[in-house]
């Protein structure tokens, strides 16, 4: 008997050993993947590559979160993934298409939302591990009292979360549902503003040009405050993000039917030459759309 339950010990041992083994591989991949390791896709100058690359590298974030679900930083990395793809290669072409092709432009536009909202649901994860009752207070309270504890390293968690949720919101616009979420949405972008306004070299700033720009004045829209978050990103960004320009363009360029600034600002943006790591991807799918718009210029202005 004493053998029996000395060989249960060790059979019991080893297998404890082997499953202690088995989770800290996964906890080093899974601490390499949501560390630098993103540069290998911003760094890149094939958007195609990439986008062909990304579903296979989120369903592996994915796999990897059943293992460790608390996994502040790959909660994160998974979440950014899916927003920026939903951004960059769905909603993007999508909006590209020529209006003959409704029925796959209103398909892509559906999949982008769901997208833009699971990137969404992992980043309130990530904050709901910082800070217990968070996600439920995001999704269906007032999260003033949780967003007043966030701070510095809360930055980009708060940023892309509200980001890919507003993105959810303005590509569905009869989703009311959906659409009363809004505030909350916009005050994770508010309170990631509020904490480090340069963050992202102006990425902030970035986003609320295209956000004042396009609301309605009713709801908050001003050409004043997306003019001056244009200048404010461009100083930050010290005119080598194209993003601004493009921002301005669309958001505010055509609302005015001003075609002469609209050209200006896209071909300024086509000027950039940026070779960050950090933003080349960017970089080159902002300035592949700002090649876009000029060639379809005529969709937009009345009078060229």
């Amino acid at each position: 008997m004493k053998k029996l339950i000395f060989f249960a010990l060790c059979t019991f041992a080893v297998l404890a050993a082997s499953c202690s083994l088995k989770q800290m591989a996964i906890d080093t991949v899974i601490d390499s993947l949501s560390g630098d390791a993103g540069s290998v896709f911003t760094g890149d100058d094939d958007p195609q590559l990439i986008a062909d690359a990304l579903p296979f590298s989120l369903k592996l974030y994915e796999a990897l979160l059943t293992q460790s679900p608390e996994h502040e930083g790959l909660l994160f990395t998974t979440g950014m993934g899916f927003i920026m793809y939903a951004n960059a290669f769905v909603q993007t072409p999508s909006d590209q298409l020529p209006d003959i092709e409704f029925e796959k432009r209103s398909e892509m536009r559906a999949r982008a939302k769901k997208l833009y909202l699971r990137g969404r649901d992992y980043l309130l994860d990530a904050l709901e591990v910082r800070y217990p009752g968070f996600k439920e207070a995001a999704l269906f309270g007032d999260v003033s009292e949780h967003l007043a504890a966030t701070e510095d390293e809360d930055v980009a968690y708060l940023y892309w979360c509200g980001a890919g949720w507003f993105g959810a919101i303005s590509i569905d616009s009869f989703d009311m549902r959906l659409g009363m979420t809004r505030d909350n949405a916009i005050a994770l972008v508010n309170r990631a503003f509020e904490i480090d306004e340069t963050w992202g070299d102006g990425t902030i700033h970035e986003f609320y040009i295209s956000y004042y720009g396009a609301l309605p004045v009713m709801l908050g829209g001003s050409e004043e405050k997306a003019r001056y978050h244009f200048e404010r990103a461009v100083e930050l960004s010290k005119g080598q993000k194209p993003g601004p320009y493009v921002s301005l363009a669309t958001a505010v360029s055509i609302k005015n039917q001003n075609v002469v600034e609209f050209r200006e600002l896209l071909n300024t943006a086509l000027e950039i030459e940026n070779d960050d790591p950090d933003s080349r991807l960017v970089t080159i799918i902002t300035q592949d759309k700002a090649r876009w718009l000029l060639e379809h210029i005529d969709d937009f202005f009345l009078v060229l």
